[in-house]
């Protein structure tokens, strides 16, 4: 099992940067990798990826020395389950509201003593029990998979206090479009209500003494890291729309 180099960052309070891709496209993975970012979001929740792409995207960020996280389409054991025996390196749970929801996100990625997850010989993430024992392959997991939960919701802002002392989630990512919508000003997470929210469930995250994450374009995490927020990445789509500017800029100036 390779190590996870984005979770050893942020243990030791560096920034990790992602791209989120929502396309089933193992050449953008490869391309992320060696472009430098520490990380790639493998999108299921928003994007139309099946879980056949979800196994060579993983491939091709391994290749790439990249980490793959996957977001599933919903808090489930068995779709958190499915991206984790594809060999994803981590998650990034939707909508977590209560401490419930987010020690079910963690029994789900890890295996026992931390979790329930199942656990089968010859998957692709035990490296088809080559080389390596189930049992020590259980610790390893257990010790280099990521959990991250996202706050997107006003309830989920209401509960972030307990939801932070949850044994097992490394990130707390506070999600700035549904979070809008939740509060009432769909699309305008500038909106001072917003603003307010995210930056309270900012300091409760960094307070608890855990990771703050969050999205957005270059700007934007540039403000997030002013508070101390370290996982963070931007979208594939704002990644093009911003280097499609800059060249345009360029060539015509």
């Amino acid at each position: 099992m390779v190590p996870n180099r984005m979770k050893q960052k942020l243990l030791s309070g560096q920034p990790a940067f992602g791209v989120s891709v929502m396309i089933p496209s193992p050449h953008v993975v490869d391309m992320v990798g060696r472009l430098g970012f520490d990380w790639v979001l493998i999108d299921c929740e928003h994007g139309s990826i099946s879980l056949e792409s979800v196994e060579l995207m993983v491939m091709a960020a391994e290749t790439a020395g990249v980490t793959p996280i996957a977001r599933p389409p919903i808090n489930s054991f068995e779709s958190i389950g499915q991206l984790m025996d594809r060999g994803a390196m981590g998650v990034q749970v939707p909508h977590v509201n209560t401490a419930d929801d987010a020690r079910r996100a963690v029994e789900a990625v890890k295996y026992h003593p931390l979790g329930e997850r199942g656990l089968a010989a010859g998957t692709r993430s035990a490296a088809y029990g080559y080389g390596m024992s189930m049992a020590d392959y259980t610790e390893r997991s257990n010790q280099e998979t990521l959990v991250c939960v996202q706050l997107e919701e006003s309830d989920a802002v209401a509960n972030v206090n307990e939801i932070v002392q949850v044994e097992g989630v490394d990130v707390f990512f506070v999600g700035p479009s549904d979070l809008s919508q939740s509060l009432g000003y769909p699309g305008r997470p500038d909106a001072p209500e917003v603003r307010t929210a995210m930056d309270r469930a900012f300091v409760s995250v960094a307070a608890a003494g855990k990771v703050p994450g969050s999205a957005g374009s270059a700007a934007a995490i540039r403000g997030y890291m002013g508070q101390g927020v370290a996982y963070v990445y931007t979208h594939l789509a704002t990644l093009l729309s911003s280097a499609a500017g800059t060249f345009f800029e360029e060539v015509n100036s």
